[in-house]
């Protein structure tokens, strides 16, 4: 989606006129306890609007339609091409309302509308074209066997799968879960962030102007300690794909032991390395990949890299090179201007939190070389600077625990082994990038580091083929590539006896 010099962002989102109600079976409706969320620009602390906000029934009758729709087969039994076409038609219409789904995340969550419009969009779209041609990709096996008898392995899907998205990427997440979902036959009940639920809602007004029935796409807005909870609990839910904090990922966990059983997919937090060896020889072209990967989105990305292993030797040159770039190309801004680059933090609760961790990392005794500061003076507004720590010891909890913000620890090592050593002392493992020239021993570290995601000479790299995914406690699904369209089905063995 290319930028356009001319598109006044502003008074689109004067002019946008969001759905807020719940979609439920074909129709938007107002919760049934009458309850809201207030939706806040976090760049002005304006409010945007009032969205309804499900409880507990409002998720029952959702799973309990999607149930429904699923037995009926109006989508699970659908012609192939005829489901392909919808899901075609569906990415096409994202396409087509490209500036107003920019403008509702940008609105809600802070993010610069030149990310949704180089990043975000794009991607969705790319992600529900690629499910929808890979649905005849996925078929069953039939094994070799004995000659008195077939042997054959269906893929059928699994019937409603709730999917649970973040605030941070609020479209793209939200169409990263539905998109295999849908595309594997199933029913969907989507419960998006309770901090930027619009697109949501809009994605599930474009499904059914594509032409998708009524009730297999159900959109709940809600807190997450109840619209989430009584997802999690349905007995009409056979998988919960969830994106978000390892602590609430652990619920998911309990939620589907407590009721039945249901398949989790948890894509969680990191605290992921990028490594830097000494081979490195242009450490200006490297500098400014590594701001990229830990400030964009406003560091507000599970896997951005925040831990800076640099070679000793390398250490203070390059740190003032990665100050240096992040003062160039990160400086906070209003993010419906297309120059701005880094938005404010999704809500003044989140600013507070940021600002908390870079107060430990100052009493700590780490060395701020860059920001520290944010936008306190303002009572509305959630801004927090590039912020970049040097002299940080692997222990300190600046290196340990995710900031989810624009914060990054600079870290010394003394050679590759000891540079995996200090990537894998710790809980996460999202991602990882290594910068070197020397193959061997690029490729020896990304066989040792213990994460889901390598980049070597690059970071946050990657198409479609790419399984997004984690270690630890990172969690264990699978976004993007086929291997999530087969983690949305079953597999069924069928033994026929020919004699």
């Amino acid at each position: 989606m290319d930028m356009k010099a001319h598109v006044n962002w502003h008074a689109i989102a004067r002019a946008v006129r969001p759905e807020t109600r719940l979609l439920i079976d074909g129709k938007f409706r107002h919760a049934a306890s009458g309850a809201t969320l207030a939706s806040v620009n976090p760049a002005t602390g304006e409010h945007i609007a009032d969205i309804a906000c499900g409880g507990a029934d409002d998720v029952d009758l959702a799973a309990n339609v999607a149930a429904k729709r699923f037995r009926d087969g109006v989508w699970s039994k659908m012609p192939l091409r005829q489901r392909v076409g919808i899901l075609t038609r569906f990415a096409e219409l994202i396409g087509e309302h490209r500036e107003t789904l920019a403008v509702l995340d940008t609105l809600e969550m802070g993010k610069p509308v030149s990310e949704m419009c180089t990043i975000d969009i794009p991607a969705s779209i790319l992600t529900m074209r690629f499910m929808a041609e890979g649905l005849d990709k996925i078929g069953g096996t039939c094994p070799v066997t004995n000659g008195n008898a077939l042997h054959y392995i269906l893929r059928q899907p699994l019937g409603v799968v709730g999917c649970i998205t973040p605030w941070n990427y609020p479209l793209m997440m939200a169409v990263w879960k539905v998109a295999p979902a849908l595309a594997a036959g199933n029913s969907v009940v989507l419960k998006p962030a309770e901090d930027a639920s619009l697109s949501a809602l809009m994605l599930g007004r474009l499904f059914l102007e594509a032409g998708g029935p009524d009730g297999v796409f159900n959109v709940v807005p809600g807190l997450g300690s109840v619209a989430g909870k009584a997802l999690a609990l349905s007995h009409d839910v056979a998988k919960i794909a969830f994106t978000g904090s390892t602590a609430v990922g652990r619920q998911m966990y309990r939620y589907a032991a407590d009721s039945n059983l249901k398949a989790v997919s948890a894509e969680l937090g990191g605290k992921s390395p990028q490594i830097i060896l000494g081979d490195v020889d242009n450490l200006a072209k490297v500098a400014a990949t590594v701001a990229d990967g830990l400030f964009g989105n406003q560091g507000e990305v599970c896997s951005a890299g925040t831990r800076i292993l640099v070679a000793r030797q390398l250490e203070e040159e390059f740190t003032e090179l990665l100050r240096q770039e992040a003062l160039a190309r990160y400086r906070p801004g209003d993010p419906l201007d297309p120059a701005t680059t880094m938005g404010p933090l999704v809500s003044k609760t989140h600013q507070q939190r940021v600002i908390g961790h870079i107060a430990t990392a100052l009493d700590e005794g780490a060395r701020c070389i860059l920001g520290g500061l944010s936008d306190q003076s303002s009572e509305i507004s959630a801004f927090v600077e590039p912020t970049l720590f040097a002299g940080v010891d692997n222990g300190m909890s600046i290196a340990r625990n995710e900031v989810f913000g624009p914060v990054g620890a600079v870290i010394a090592h003394d050679g590759p082994e000891h540079a995996v050593a200090l990537a894998n002392d710790n809980p996460y493992g999202l991602a990882a990038g290594i910068w070197t020239t020397n193959l061997g021993a690029a490729h020896r570290a990304a066989r040792d580091l213990e994460c889901g995601m390598v980049w070597i000479n690059g970071y946050m790299n990657g198409d479609m083929s790419q399984p997004w995914s984690g270690w630890k406690l990172s969690g264990h699904g699978r976004d993007k590539c086929l291997d999530a369209l087969v983690d949305s089905t079953h597999s069924k063995s069928v033994w026929v006896t020919l004699e």
